[in-house]
């Protein structure tokens, strides 16, 4: 479970999905030595998006070097039928799990079910999705994923326009629930990003692109809060 101090607090999450598959335990390493707390998990099953990650037996493998840490593992699921899958995600170290909007047909079940297995209830929306499923489960969810881009592979450009889903997000969630923001954030637009009102920022490429990660993700805290480290 995770505290729900941390649903308010400033987050940056780093995306394994643009990390090094060969060196995943050791980048975790780096990224969380250097102040990252929560882990992001991509999976992708080439149905709900056109590309396929990591399931269950890798998280499996990485959730204990997280919470040796200390740290928290954030899985975002891009996969049809996703409440097919919710208990073996758990199971194998999901502190918290999304679900999108658009292959949830029962979506406020998909969100209680969730937060019945203990873990933290995220609902993600694609650009071009609007909220009215969101609004459905505001009072129960833990946070809301807003894609930034369009699924399925990193290093695409942050679509400006999908932040003002943000800005509307803030004014009609309960205080407390997270807004978290998955796609193209970088150095150049990160503090536009926590001031249309984000507090949970994913970043893959502008981590694991670098020269250094961990370099990185000390620059990138300290720019969310607008100075030095965050933390």
């Amino acid at each position: 479970m995770i505290p729900s101090a941390v649903y308010r607090e400033l987050q940056l999450l780093p995306s394994l999905l643009s990390a090094d598959f060969a060196r995943l335990g050791e980048q975790i390493d780096a990224v969380m030595d250097a102040g990252a707390r929560m882990i992001h998990v991509d999976v992708m099953d080439g149905h709900f998006v056109p590309n396929i990650t990591v399931g269950p037996p890798v998280l499996r493998s990485l959730s204990p070097r997280v919470r040796e840490r200390g740290g928290l593992c954030s899985v975002h699921l891009m996969i049809e039928r996703p409440e097919d899958y919710l208990v073996d995600f758990v199971q194998a170290g999901a502190d918290a799990l999304s679900v999108h909007v658009e292959a949830c047909p029962h979506l406020y079940h998909s969100v209680a079910a969730i937060r019945a297995l203990g873990a933290g209830a995220g609902v993600a929306v694609n650009p071009g999705t609007d909220l009215a499923g969101v609004r459905e489960v505001a009072d129960i969810v833990d946070y809301v994923l807003v894609m930034t881009v369009n699924p399925g592979f990193g290093g695409q450009k942050l679509i400006a326009a999908a932040l003002e889903k943000v800005t509307v997000l803030r004014q009609i969630l309960p205080e407390g629930v997270a807004i978290e923001v998955d796609g193209g954030v970088h150095r150049g637009n990160i503090r536009q990003v926590v001031e249309a009102g984000a507090n949970w920022l994913v970043a893959g490429s502008a981590v694991f692109g670098a020269e250094d990660p961990a370099a990185e993700v000390r620059v990138l805290r300290g720019l969310m809060a607008g100075s030095a480290p965050v933390w």
